[in-house]
């Protein structure tokens, strides 16, 4: 499990950590309370190509790996959790299926333009009544003489309030997971984007519902191949929750990093906090479990990279980092005390954003089944 980082991917790290703390980091308070999406910032970011971390050279991307990706992401929510959700949609969940199951004129048609922040996209799998169990979505496709007539509602779309492109899943066959398709669509009559849905966290990051009612997609929207929808569903989610590790590692080094800096300045009982082991223990704890984190992560990044399964990888990365997410924020609020659940201050922010990582791309249940299954095969099922 040992990680050794390539100059290339040390380089984009940097990058990212630069433009983090230069352009992220000063205007994430002012973000957050306002409830903006960056929309200018992100745009930035793809022009110094964080966008399209994934996205080969050839569609305009910057042509890198799922462990470059993972060190954007780590240091982009270390600024800001929320702008990294922007960052991880773009890379993740649109641009990655499409490079798995698109067309040559759709991957030249969307990519360029998604790596450059000129469009940004979402992916709709998730319903009001389907989250975990994708298989039972109910949103219809209806084949026409020209291509599907889809009808139905999502919920839960992040980057939707803000996207040009949509990747809808809808079941064009019987009940089950093989009568579920994947389509690709611009915004368009018939897809009417709802309101932002009040979040807990995350609030530089949009969220939204989707109303579906009577899209109509040509034939050449259809993504891959008809009845496979929901095997791209699950891939591009084996791939995004190593993504969402990476994300909660962030929001856990911002928030023990917050805890250090306030505990060596801090003075009480004639001295600085941070000599008190109550203050010390539960902060050394989290800064081991945070590198054990960022360690699975980067494992399971890896193995993406060299093309060998990573499901269960992903599973154990996403399933600790979130935890020690909310652990780290936890320690920062206690840490800081009363400053700690005051809004004037970074911890809370941390607080709220870290808790999102146990549930989107797979709640910390569902990524225990993914181990499970792994580890005892059908006898788990």
């Amino acid at each position: 499990m040992a990680i050794h980082l390539t100059d290339t991917q040390r380089e984009v790290q940097a990058l990212a950590r630069e433009f983090a703390g230069n352009e992220i980091a000063p205007n994430a308070a002012r973000w957050n309370e306002a409830r903006e999406v960056p929309l200018d910032l992100l745009r930035r970011l793809g022009g110094i190509g964080l966008l399209g971390v994934v996205v080969p050279e050839e569609y305009g991307g910057s042509g890198l790996d799922a462990t470059s990706l993972c060190l954007v992401m780590e240091e982009i929510a270390c600024a800001d959790a929320g702008v990294s959700v922007a960052v991880a949609a773009q890379n993740g969940l649109v641009a990655s299926p499409l490079l798995r199951a698109g067309t040559d004129e759709q991957k030249r048609e969307w990519l360029p333009r998604l790596a450059t922040g000129e469009v940004f996209g979402c992916y709709a799998l998730t319903e009001p009544d389907v989250g975990s169990d994708a298989a039972a979505l109910r949103t219809r496709a209806v084949a026409t003489g020209d291509g599907w007539e889809v009808t139905g509602a999502k919920q839960w779309i992040s980057n939707g309030g803000i996207a040009d492109l949509f990747i809808i899943f809808a079941r064009t066959g019987g009940e089950g997971a093989h009568g579920i398709s994947a389509f690709i669509t611009p915004r368009a009559e018939g897809l009417v984007v709802g309101r932002e849905i009040p979040k807990m966290g995350l609030h530089s990051s949009s969220t939204v519902e989707i109303a579906l009612d009577g899209l109509r997609v040509p034939g050449s929207g259809l993504l891959g191949t008809e009845g496979g929808g929901l095997t791209l569903a699950l891939a591009t989610l084996d791939g995004g929750r190593i993504t969402i590790a990476a994300q909660a590692v962030g929001i856990a080094r911002a928030a023990l990093e917050l805890a250090v800096a306030y505990a060596s300045e801090r003075v009480a009982f004639g001295g600085p906090i941070a000599r008190l082991q109550g203050v010390q223990f539960p902060i050394a704890e989290v800064a081991a479990q945070i590198d054990a984190a960022r360690l699975l992560t980067l494992h399971a990044a890896a193995l993406r990279d060299a093309g060998r399964p990573h499901g269960a990888a992903g599973a154990k990365a996403k399933l600790f980092a979130s935890s020690v997410a909310v652990r780290a924020a936890d320690v920062a609020v206690q840490t800081l005390g009363g400053y700690g659940y005051s809004a004037e201050f970074a911890a809370e922010r941390y607080y709220r954003d870290a808790k999102i990582t146990e549930i989107y791309e797979g709640t910390s249940e569902i990524q225990r089944v993914v181990i499970a299954r792994s580890l005892f095969g059908d006898a788990a099922r």
